[in-house]
């Protein structure tokens, strides 16, 4: 395998990852966010007030995304196999 495909691999890898995580990673900003301003607001620094309500909306995201991120997970499994021949060499 050529220096050029290995680094294509592992592009294409990236951005699928990429593309698969973001939309966790942005839920998990923006509620970090709200909760953190709510917490600026009221003067409550609980820790607990802070994670508990991210973990609960990314488990709500995941659950919601899960048949997106497997489609996407799934197209890029076909397509490296598909087109398999050029890294055997």
């Amino acid at each position: 395998m050529s220096p050029q495909q290995t680094v294509e691999l592992a592009r294409r890898t990236l951005e699928t990852v990429l593309w698969i995580v973001a939309p966790l990673l942005l839920v998990a900003t923006v509620t970090s966010l709200i909760i953190n301003i709510v917490q600026v607001l009221t003067s409550l620094q609980e820790s607990t007030l802070s994670t508990v309500p991210r973990l609960a909306a990314v488990a709500v995201a995941i659950f919601f995304l899960l048949p997106y991120m497997v489609r996407r997970l799934a197209l890029f499994t076909v397509t490296l196999f598909s087109d398999f021949h050029p890294f055997l060499r």
